[in-house]
């Protein structure tokens, strides 16, 4: 079992710049995917980027040179947002899920942080 918590939404004016954070506790897999994504409301739940146990990254095109992954200290992830608009503006999401074999697939979510960009 993996708990993710998430933190570091607010409300920003656009332009602005955030720092979301995820933390795991648990049993952490040796190989795993940990994942941002992102919901306004009515909306779908979208990918916004991700960050492999191996250090490989992918981003949506449109946070794409805007929106930085990487791991901080062990079991723990950030988002460096920069450049932020107001359609950024949405609940955010950490996901982990792992790549080892035995447990491949299986996925934990976060309850999500809200961030709002807003003048």
């Amino acid at each position: 079992q993996v708990t993710l918590v998430e933190s570091g939404g607010g409300l920003v004016q656009p332009g602005g710049s955030l720092r979301l954070s995820c933390a795991a506790s648990g049993n952490i897999y040796s190989y795993y995917v940990v994942a941002w994504y992102r919901q306004a409301p009515g909306e779908e739940r979208d990918f916004v980027a991700h960050i492999g146990s191996g250090g490989t990254t992918s981003y949506a095109d449109s946070v794409k040179g805007r929106f930085t992954i990487s791991r901080g200290s062990p079991n723990s992830w950030t988002l460096q947002m920069r450049g932020l608009r107001q359609e950024d503006t949405a609940t955010y999401y950490c996901s982990l899920e792992s790549r080892d074999i035995g447990t491949y697939g299986t996925l934990f979510w976060g309850r999500g942080t809200q961030v709002t960009v807003s003048s």
